[in-house]
């Protein structure tokens, strides 16, 4: 195959053969001896929304009881706090919603925005957040600043027009994005565009530059917000003898010290045994509950309670106006409404967190074993830049590729978030081809975790298919790479 010196020819060489590639990406998957009966309906997440995994036995269950019971929704809700309290203590609270973006939007809409009620104009707000991974999500509900960010979330959404992610933006908000020290935003992919490689991010230096933004917005600055990951692809690598990642720390002193509530998304986490705000001391976080609490579609909004009264209150759930502890009304959200059944998958799954964590953390080791197992066949060249971690929080592990581009000459190809809404992912539509249906990839960074096929009515490893899907992942690697010139 050809050498390239220049990023765009490569990228247009593998566009140019994208046929080939996934022909011998099927011709693999046969060499594989992937089961016929099991291509397409067997993965490497059982995390993402348009495909999420399987219930297992235990939610089935207590979905089904619960279904044949008459319940006030409003006791739901506060077993949902209860068990909550019981993890972290009585000074927190949460509020259930049927997403984690409808947590993001309400949180945001009642910590962030300026009051709308009022004589005057109402005044400017702004909230920092990292230039990190799926900024998207919890960057998307103000208006980009700097200016020069201003398209940052042009393709995202882009089928649903304004009302996609530019409909969201909250009134007079805006979002300073905040490139991190030692991050790497060079431009990759057939669509060609900046991607976000977190590797190298010094979080210290990183928390001191985001402090002087902090400062000098300081009069309206209403918010901070980050991811709630814990791996090193998304910039969180670095941590304290706690295991919180230090940025996080970081961030959180920074609001502190401006009194301003600093809010993770952890959509793709879990609670209990992933991140703990009780260490981290952040002040609100919000989950998807359904991406790998192995709940119903859900999500999940837990906060220290200062914070989550006005949160309850905008949801309807903080009491009647005539003097009760708990609510069911939704308030101006009602769209945001988990409706029964979900609530009592939530349920059953936030108890399965507290009261058996390892038998949620054990497929995470399992899946390790194995990913590692498997990547020790992939070429040599290849795997001396490849940086795989697990974590419990995302109860996932990380395959990062960013080290293939240390030294002069190109490395493995990374493609762009761009390239996953185009179509032009070869690594996600190539697994496709091979049967398998792939998983958040983008940006050198590949994100694998159980659930999707791949495990059991009690949500453990079934090694023989999982083992399956890391195997077309590890040869579609050295196809792609092929073709690229990275190696011969």
């Amino acid at each position: 195959m050809a050498k390239f010196t220049k990023k765009f020819e490569m990228y247009r060489y593998l566009q140019a053969n994208t046929a080939n590639i996934y022909a011998e990406a099927k011709k693999a998957a046969d060499e594989i001896g992937i089961p016929q009966d099991l291509r397409g309906k067997f993965g490497l997440t059982g995390a993402i929304s348009g495909c999420p995994s399987p219930l297992t036995k235990k939610i089935r269950e207590a979905m089904e009881k619960g279904a044949t019971e008459v319940i006030p929704l409003a006791k739901l809700v506060d077993e949902v706090r209860s068990l909550v309290k019981d993890v972290y203590g009585d000074e927190y609270d949460a509020a259930p919603v049927n997403t984690c973006e409808a947590g993001l939007w309400v949180t945001f809409d009642t910590l962030f925005s300026p009051p709308m009620q009022g004589r005057g104009d109402a005044y400017q707000a702004r909230y920092i957040i990292p230039y990190e991974k799926h900024l998207h999500h919890h960057g998307g509900y103000g208006r980009p600043f700097p200016g020069c960010f201003k398209d940052i979330l042009a393709d995202r959404g882009s089928t649903a027009g304004e009302l996609g992610f530019y409909g969201k933006r909250q009134n007079n908000l805006s979002a300073y994005i905040a490139p991190l020290v030692g991050a790497d935003y060079s431009v990759h992919g057939i669509k060609f565009h900046p991607t976000i490689q977190l590797t190298k991010v010094d979080p210290e230096a990183s928390a001191e530059k985001i402090k002087k933004i902090a400062e000098r917005h300081a009069t309206m600055l209403t918010g901070i917000t980050s991811l709630a990951y814990d791996t090193p692809g998304y910039g969180y690598g670095v941590k304290d003898s706690d295991g919180v990642p230090v940025l996080q720390k970081r961030l959180a002193e920074i609001a502190k010290e401006f009194d301003v509530p600093y809010v993770l998304d952890n959509a793709w986490g879990v609670p209990f045994i992933g991140h703990d705000i009780t260490k981290s001391g952040a002040d609100v976080i919000i989950y998807s509950m359904d991406k790998a609490s192995e709940s119903p579609t859900s999500g999940l909004i837990i906060g220290k309670e200062q914070y989550m009264v006005p949160i309850r209150r905008a949801l309807g759930m903080h009491g009647d106006r005539y003097g009760t502890t708990a609510s069911y009304g939704k308030a101006a959200y009602v769209v945001f409404d988990p409706g029964k059944e979900a609530l009592l998958g939530m349920i059953a799954a936030l108890k399965e967190l507290r009261d058996n964590p390892d038998e949620l953390k054990k497929p995470v080791d399992d899946m390790y074993k194995i990913v590692v197992e498997e990547f020790d066949q992939i070429h040599p060249k290849l795997r001396k830049g490849i940086i795989i971690s697990k974590s419990y929080n995302s109860r996932a592990v990380e395959v990062n590729y960013e080290k293939t581009w240390e030294g002069d000459e190109l490395g493995f190809p990374i493609f762009s978030i761009e390239d996953m809404y185009a179509g032009s992912h070869l690594l996600q539509v190539g697994l496709s081809q091979m049967g398998v249906i792939p998983t958040v990839a983008y940006d050198a960074n590949i994100m694998i975790s159980p659930g999707l096929g791949t495990t059991d009515d009690n949500g453990q490893i079934i090694e023989s298919k999982f083992r399956y899907a890391v195997k077309a992942l590890v040869k579609l690697m050295e196809i792609i790479a092929k073709y690229s010139g990275y190696i011969d």
